[in-house]
Parts: structure tokens; sequence; C-alpha cells
């Protein structure tokens, strides 16, 4: 079974109106950091041009996420927003490595900043991201949205911190703020993201959920009872918020018919334990060579079947 969510038209409305703001906002917080000098500007321009790809990245894997599941795409497209949260954040790490160059850069040549033109925009984008930002955290908290979430806070949070390097300047003269609050800036982007980066590489390629256990779940699943064996368990994400698993269950010689309480049994602890919406499970009554997938058996010789029983369930 897939168990994905279906994107709400409040979701896609809100991603698609947040997009259209930031983009315009990015302009022009662009053009008033050219013209005031500062490159905490500049970098809040970068920063809220990353935005709006992230939202436009989002909204497409919104859009996909809601598809449903084919023959060729037999889980649906749930990892499409796990790649777009992939890409955001990769971005976003670009683009604070840049930020941090260029503020080395500019301690070496100092500008002269006019901070009010500093504050003013700053002080615009402040309202404009935690708007955003808070309609985002309403909407959703899969990876996807959660990676454009950590995009709008983190630039409300260097927003505000703009406007205080604004004041700073403004009272002290002290130029050399501004480069500085860019590099703070940048080091926040760029630990948000790697989380981010982190935790959608480990989906992407099939890793053990956070907070799995393999060693627990194998012996839960040995603490019930018809079960005398497990191996060849596998357990991975098939989106931000769903989790599947395969594996092979020694059962004793029974018939299938039999065999149906014990799948029950084991579908309530994945369920109800592990929060495991999906699971394949294969019933054996004799032993597996395990050394290489479960891919031959240890007793040639011996006649036995496996049964196959599928964990479908809500």
């Amino acid at each position: 079974m897939h168990v994905h969510g279906t994107p709400t038209a409040k979701m896609q409305r809100v991603l698609r109106i947040s997009f259209v703001v930031t983009l315009c906002y990015t302009v022009i917080t662009f053009i008033a950091g050219l013209h005031a000098h500062s490159l905490a500007l500049v970098s809040e321009a970068g920063h809220n041009a990353s935005d709006a790809l992230a939202l436009i990245l989002s909204f497409v894997a919104v859009y996909f996420q809601g598809r449903p599941p084919n023959d060729q795409k037999t889980f649906g497209y749930q990892r499409a927003g796990v790649l777009a949260a992939f890409l955001n954040a990769l971005a976003l790490i670009l683009i604070s490595i840049w930020i941090a160059v260029e503020a080395i850069h500019r301690f070496e040549h100092p500008h002269v900043i006019e901070a009010n033109v500093m504050m003013i925009v700053a002080a615009a984008g402040v309202i404009m991201n935690g708007i955003i930002a808070a309609m985002l955290w309403r909407v959703g908290k899969d990876v996807n949205i959660r990676s454009v979430f950590i995009h709008m806070l983190g630039d409300t949070l260097s927003t505000a911190a703009v406007i205080v390097g604004g004041l700073a300047i403004l009272y002290t003269g002290l130029v050399w703020i501004d480069p500085a609050l860019s590099i703070a800036i940048a080091a926040m982007i760029f630990w948000s993201s790697y989380g981010i980066v982190r935790e959608t590489l480990n989906i992407l390629l099939e890793g053990t959920p956070h907070g799995i256990s393999i060693d627990e779940i194998r012996l839960r699943l040995e603490e019930i009872e018809g079960v005398e064996g497990v191996h060849d368990l596998h357990v991975w994400s098939l989106g931000s918020n769903s989790r599947a698993l395969a594996t092979h269950i020694e059962i004793a010689d029974i018939p299938p018919s039999e065999s149906c309480a014990i799948l029950g049994r084991i579908r309530t602890v994945l369920h109800d334990r592990f929060h495991i919406l999906h699971a394949t499970v294969q019933f054996e009554n004799a032993a597996c060579d395990v050394a290489d997938g479960c891919a031959a058996l240890l007793e040639a010789d011996h006649d036995h079947s496996h049964s196959h029983a599928h964990g479908h369930f809500h």
C-alpha cells in the first residue's frame, strides 16, 4: 500500500503567493543593496533568489506528489518532494559559501554603507519572510515544505540581523559590521541546509529512516507468537513521511490460511510501534542462505515452499 500526503489547494496557493512576493522582494533587495553598497543586502537578495527557486521546486514537487501510482511509478511520486528539498538545500550551501567568500573580500576592501536604506529594505523583508514562514509552517511538515520553511525562517532571522547591523553602522560608523553580518548569515544558512541535505540523501539512497533501529524491529518481530526467525530485513523511506519494510519470516510448516493470524500480529507491531505503513513479508519454513540476499537455500535437497504475504494497512 502506498501512503502519501495528498497536496491541498491551500498548500499550492501558499507556495504560489509566496513565490510571487519573494521574487519581487528579491529584485528590490538586490537593487537597494547595490545602491547602498551593502554586501549584507546583496547577500539577502541572493538568499531570497534561492527562496524563490525553492518555492517553485516545492510547488512542482507538491503537484507530482499528488499524482497516483501507475505501472511505471508503482510507488507514485512521493520522492519528488525529497528531491526538491535536496536541490534547495544544496543551492543554499553554495550560496552560503559565496556569501562568505565575498564577505572576506569586503573586509579587505571596505565600502561606505548607506545604513538607512539597508534598514528600511531589511525591515520590509522581516515582515514578508516572517509571514511566509508562518504560512508554510501551518500548511505542511514534510521535508519538502520544511526545507522551504527553513529558507524563509533563515531569511527572517538574517534580515533582522541586517537591521541591527544597519543601526550599529549608523551610530558607530564601523563598516566591517556589514561583512561580519554576512558571514554570520552564511554560517546559519550552511548549518540549516546541511541537515536537510543529510536527511534527503539518506532517503534517496534508501538508508534506514532516522529514529529506526533494525535490531529493535528484528527483536520485536521475533517476540511475536508463531515467528521463529527474521532475516533479510530492509527498511527504507518512500518519502519524508512514509516508511516501507521487506523481510523474510521463518514460521512452522503450516498452511497459508493459518499464517494469516501471524501476519496480522506482524502488521500490528509494525504499524503501532514503528509507524511502517507498507510491509512486504515473505514466510518461509526452511532457512535461507542470507550471505547473498537470501538467494539460495541451505538445504538444496529439502522440499519447501515460500509463501508471500503483503502487509497493506492504514
